[in-house]
């Protein structure tokens, strides 16, 4: 069974071109269910998994605490492993198709306002070579909303400043232009022709950003650059690299963007993805009335 596990994790990586992060996720979620068949079930081939089993190892993530976002995580990558099975001629059925997901409580994702997008936004000492690239960073991922995987990878090409327009590769490497707002344009300006220079090395390569050893910023370095910054500016709330990307995302549809525009620019492939930030947009709006309406 581990095998056909790695032959599946190999197909997501070489055909299907997902992430590291994405895959790996699979990884550990399919090698974990191939354990408990083996010791557990007693199930030695992969044919033998009926629907039954499928739920004994739900039930069996349940009593062990597991949240129902993770047990429904797990229930994806089940589907897609023996939908792969079945496609591929290992096996004659598939006996996961009528294992249903647990309903989970969908969280409205944290946004920053625009006060304290300004605030993180003039914290970077723009005189020294790393505060310029700080600058840049943050105000790309605000005019974007791409993903920090989607930021350390970029490279000096996939930025089109004249033409005001930044090249993406999102998941699956699927390719996305996304306007650029004047502000990271100009401070993108800026780190190219004096910061990037001297934080180069003679290894530097294409990469757009650098870390302090002249190697291409890897999202553990910016994860660290952004924790600092945040201190730095004072704010209180739970900010994470996804963090912009929500905020880019609600703000836009505050101030009356389309939402198909908005699904676009975030690389979602489902329109439902995107509504959410519609349900943060009506929350903040709730919270700003109740805030200043005198009879609120």
């Amino acid at each position: 069974m581990k095998d056909h596990v790695q032959d599946f994790i190999h197909y997501l990586i070489v055909e299907r071109g997902l992430s590291k992060n994405t895959v790996d996720s699979y990884r550990r979620d399919l090698e974990q269910y191939a354990l408990y068949m083996e010791k557990v079930e007693g199930i030695d081939a992969i044919g033998k998994i009926q629907r039954a089993n499928i739920v004994g190892y739900l039930l069996h993530l349940k009593e062990n605490g597991k949240a129902a976002t993770t047990i429904a995580r797990n229930i994806a990558s089940i589907r897609s492993f023996h939908q792969y099975l079945l496609r591929e001629k290992i096996s004659d059925a598939d006996p996961s198709v009528h294992i249903e997901t647990p309903k989970t409580e969908r969280k409205l994702p944290k946004v920053l306002s625009m006060k304290e997008v300004e605030a993180l936004l003039d914290v970077p000492d723009t005189r020294q070579p790393f505060g310029m690239r700080d600058k840049a960073m943050l105000e790309l991922l605000y005019a974007t909303g791409i993903r920090v995987t989607e930021l350390v990878s970029l490279d000096q090409s996939d930025v089109h400043l004249s033409m005001g327009f930044l090249r993406c590769l999102g998941k699956g490497n699927k390719e996305r232009i996304i306007p650029l707002g004047k502000m990271a344009a100009t401070a993108i300006q800026v780190y190219l022709e004096t910061g990037r220079p001297a934080l180069q090395k003679g290894k530097s390569g294409n990469a757009l950003f650098l870390n302090h050893h002249g190697n291409r910023l890897s999202r553990q370095g910016f994860w660290k650059i952004l924790k600092h910054l945040a201190q730095k500016a004072n704010i209180q709330k739970e900010l994470t690299p996804h963090t912009l990307r929500h905020s880019f995302a609600t703000h836009l549809l505050e101030n009356g963007a389309d939402l198909r525009a908005v699904q676009e620019m975030l690389g979602h492939a489902d329109i439902s993805t995107t509504q959410i930030y519609t349900h943060v947009s009506k929350t903040r709006l709730k919270d700003i009335y109740a805030a200043y309406h005198p009879r609120a």
